[in-house]
């Protein structure tokens, strides 16, 4: 497999990484609120944007690539917030497990 290139100059993105609430409701849900981890710079990438209708509603959802330095804390379910837009992380991988970058497929939530 190839080595990924990065330009890091090309990380121009502010991305605040936040964890999900953890505490239970003890009705299966949970309460409180994200909780930020790190302040990072990412590249985001906008992929796709699929219409679909849930619940007789129309839906689109967005898809994007992120592209940050190497964490070992970043896990599905987390998410990335940028200018108020949140990214839901879907999928997390090194791509040439060279522990350099990883790349985050990222699912945009509505507010």
């Amino acid at each position: 497999m190839g080595v990924l290139i990065v330009d890091p100059g090309r990380l121009s993105a502010r991305l605040d990484l936040e964890t999900p609430p953890q505490t239970d409701d003890g009705q299966g849900g949970a309460t409180g609120g994200w909780e930020l981890a790190a302040s990072l710079w990412g590249r985001i990438e906008p992929l796709r944007g699929v219409p679909g209708e849930v619940a007789g509603a129309s839906i689109a959802p967005v898809t994007h690539r992120v592209t940050i330095r190497y964490r070992d804390d970043v896990r599905h379910a987390m998410r990335f917030v940028h200018r108020g837009r949140s990214l839901v992380i879907r999928a997390v991988r090194d791509p040439d497990e060279s522990r350099r970058y990883l790349v985050c497929d990222c699912e945009e939530s509505q507010p």
